[in-house]
């Protein structure tokens, strides 16, 4: 096996393999979509977002789907129409917006610890602070990466203590629990179409929910709180979609069975290329489930691979591969929401996971070099531990 390129070899991919190549759907039919609305001055809030939410309650099979702004306005706005009465519940390994939305709801995240093999929020850890803290006020958990978290114990745990439950599904569009689409568990799941996301719509998301106050409270709050003659019901946000938004939505959403295609059999490729690599373990998945594969994560045993997270991020990136960290630090951490309090299985999570390039267009040519590429670091461990060792 030849050198890596950190240590002297030939790059893998000296031109680079981007982390990700938004699916945008052709310009042509997104232009051919959205004209009739444009020529008739029908810039926001219009037709097309009315038909994407039409598309989007039937793929999800809700009774409601409302188009926002983004997924982060979406969960502000879901929050705001729960109203919970103390702390909200989140897991520590999330994007950060998850821990925003809260707080802008003038709430205080509660974190919890992750699972160490799924990366999902942990049932038994919120259980054990919820019992500790006494008063949260709702549940709002993460489907991480595109895969499902356990949403059934989720929902018992909050019917349990007697709140609502809520989902940050930024990443699940497409996803599947058993044979149920994710987007009707809790009270409402929220999508996100902004770039990187399974469907695109430039920035937007989608509020779904069976629950026809929670919808309604949404409707009139994407539009400050107005419902229709100025004497706005309480202080709503300005998270209508755009017209040009919805209709690269409606043209990405009506590529996702091929694009959901094409990430699953990259997953694959990976997975299987990558089953024999000492200290790398792919992020579990539960049996009969559906990932949306937003992102395809490792995690790094350093020990076994022989040399750390950091390590094979900065082998990879030398030769021509840009990774992410997500999400090192965790959001317990963050400047934005540092409590002191530890999380040392989320930490431990975070400092080990890297997630590899997936999108539509990836080569599974390019995926096998990848793998080799991880392959080679562990077989020059040694030589590309003391490179690490020896940067400032």
């Amino acid at each position: 096996m030849t050198q890596p390129a950190i240590i002297g070899g030939k790059p893998l991919f000296p031109d680079g393999v981007p982390f990700v190549r938004p699916p945008a759907p052709p310009l042509e039919r997104v232009m051919k979509r959205l004209e009739p609305s444009y020529n008739r001055g029908m810039l926001t809030n219009g037709p097309l977002v009315r038909e994407l939410e039409d598309a989007a309650t039937e793929r999800l099979g809700t009774r409601h789907a409302v188009a926002v702004s983004s997924c982060t306005a979406g969960l502000m706005l879901v929050l705001r129409a729960l109203e919970p009465a103390g702390p909200v519940l989140v897991a520590g390994f999330t994007f950060s917006a998850t821990a925003h939305a809260v707080a802008w709801c003038g709430r205080r995240p509660l974190f919890a610890e992750c699972d160490p093999r799924s990366f999902q929020l942990d049932v038994a850890d919120s259980a054990d602070r919820m019992r500790r803290t006494g008063d949260v006020g709702a549940i709002l958990a993460t489907h991480l990466f595109g895969a499902p978290c356990r949403v059934e114990d989720i929902e018992a745990l909050a019917a349990e203590v007697g709140v609502p439950a809520a989902f940050d599904a930024a990443h699940a569009f497409g996803a599947r629990r058993g044979d149920r689409p994710v987007g009707a568990f809790g009270v409402a799941e929220v999508f996100s179409m902004s770039p990187t996301k399974p469907v695109v719509a430039g920035e937007g998301g989608i509020v779904a929910t069976n629950d026809d106050a929670v919808a309604e409270s949404v409707r009139i709050g994407r539009d400050y709180g107005n419902p229709g003659d100025y004497d706005t019901l309480f202080v709503g946000l300005n998270a209508r979609m755009s017209e040009m938004h919805a209709a690269v939505a409606l043209e990405s959403l009506a590529d996702l069975a091929e694009t959901a295609a094409a990430r699953s059999a990259i997953a694959q490729r990976y997975t299987e290329r990558l089953a024999g690599v000492p200290g790398i373990a792919v992020q579990h998945i539960d049996p009969g489930d559906v990932s949306s594969w937003k992102d395809f994560t490792i995690q790094v045993d350093e020990e076994a691979l022989g040399v750390g997270r950091d390590a094979l991020a900065a082998a990879l990136r030398a030769e021509g591969v840009d990774t992410r960290c997500y999400f090192d630090p965790p959001v317990h951490l963050q400047q934005s929401h540092a409590t002191g309090e530890r999380l040392p299985v989320t930490e431990a999570v975070a400092a080990r996971v890297v997630s590899l390039p997936i999108y539509p267009a990836l080569p599974l040519r390019t995926v096998d070099l990848i793998a080799e590429a991880v392959a080679r670091v562990h077989e020059h461990a040694e030589a590309v531990g003391a490179t690490q060792a020896a940067r400032p």
